[in-house]
């Protein structure tokens, strides 16, 4: 028995380690030509060399906010009748969760960490500043290289299943916003899960995450700071915009 004990550990350090028990499975890189295309030679006034990207996040919760159009000139594929918008806000999880738009069951919660389920993520337009979207969340950006765009876009095209005319396949409405709910083809589970998502998604950006640092909320925001994004909202609501009328 005593011997068990190690080789138990041993197993279970193992799987999570292992990046394909924690992490969704990695992005294919993109194409030479998209990333040839946001080389430091097409640049100009109106496409400058670095592009600023936002994480948000609540107490549990968290997702990116990336400029649309260099999404889209990116390679980034959007869903069929997608509007035209400043921003899109990226986030990742349970189906079940997402499109019933409600609190999970005790049942529900426990299937939904611990058993592997089907995965969504998250696509929401908006058209203001990202402070004025999302008030009530912790916000923190950085501006990275434009080159990192054909990584972003491949990642989160790695995140949808694609239908016959290649537009990823929508399950429905997004929580808020007036966005949709792409089909996800990874697995979702503990440890697994959105903040694990928004980690690879920072990683895209060119970050440096530690998976296991990634699983909560808290750790994932000290792994982006660590990574040079810095806050730049606290959460506290629009307090302050209606003090100001």
């Amino acid at each position: 028995m005593t011997g068990l004990r190690p080789m138990l550990a041993c197993t279970i350090g193992s799987l999570l380690a292992s990046c394909n028990f924690v992490t969704l499975p990695p992005a294919p890189e993109p194409s030479s030509e998209m990333v040839r295309r946001n080389t430091v030679s097409t640049y100009t006034p109106q496409r400058p060399p670095e592009v600023q990207v936002w994480l948000i996040a609540d107490k549990l919760h968290s997702g990116m906010v990336f400029p649309y159009d260099w999404l889209t000139e990116s390679g980034f594929i959007p869903p069929e009748d997608f509007p035209d918008c400043k921003f899109v806000t990226f986030s990742w999880g349970d189906r079940m969760a997402y499109v019933n738009k409600r609190w999970l069951t005790a049942p529900e919660v426990v299937q939904a960490i611990f058993l592997p389920s089907s995965s969504v993520m998250e696509c929401i337009p908006i058209n203001w500043n990202v402070t004025e979207v999302s008030p009530n969340q912790h916000i923190w950006m950085k501006s990275i290289p434009r080159e990192r765009g054909p990584h972003i876009a491949s990642f989160l095209n790695h995140c949808t299943i694609p239908m016959e005319n290649g537009k990823p396949m929508v399950a429905g409405e997004s929580s808020w916003g007036g966005g949709v709910l792409l089909d996800s083809p990874q697995a979702y589970y503990f440890p697994r899960i959105c903040n694990v998502w928004t980690g690879q998604a920072l990683e895209a950006c060119g970050a440096k995450i530690n998976p296991l640092m990634s699983i909560h909320r808290d750790l994932l925001v000290i792994e982006a700071e660590r990574n040079g994004f810095a806050e730049i909202w606290d959460g506290s609501g629009n307090k302050a915009v209606l003090q100001d009328h």
